[in-house]
């Protein structure tokens, strides 16, 4: 259930960072809002994850899939570049995200 908990968590942080993006620097009011209540339910989520898994493991696969997430969202959403090099950092932080994984002893 660990594994669980920690994916929601990092997929929350993506819901964060994007609606931070769209608060404007916290002016406007539903997107300020959005970006507490998901931030405040990502760190429960990792709070919970890191009952069981290992601190290295659980703050690496969080921040890299709130990484790589916002990267996409930005791509897909937001119309920032794509180029090569951009891709490939991309696909690198998945690479370590899939190495933590797979040398988890949780």
């Amino acid at each position: 259930m660990a594994w669980v908990y920690l994916i929601v968590a990092g997929l929350m942080e993506v819901g964060w960072a994007t609606a931070m993006k769209y608060s404007a620097g916290f002016t406007r009011l539903w997107p300020t809002v959005w970006t507490i209540v998901l931030s405040l339910a990502s760190f429960a989520l990792l709070s919970q994850a890191m009952k069981s898994l290992p601190l290295g493991t659980a703050y690496g696969v969080w921040t890299g899939i709130g990484a790589v997430g916002s990267a996409l969202m930005g791509i897909l959403v937001l119309g920032e570049p794509r180029d090569a090099v951009r891709l490939v950092c991309i696909a690198m932080i998945l690479a370590g995200i899939v190495g933590l994984n797979v040398t988890s002893r949780a």
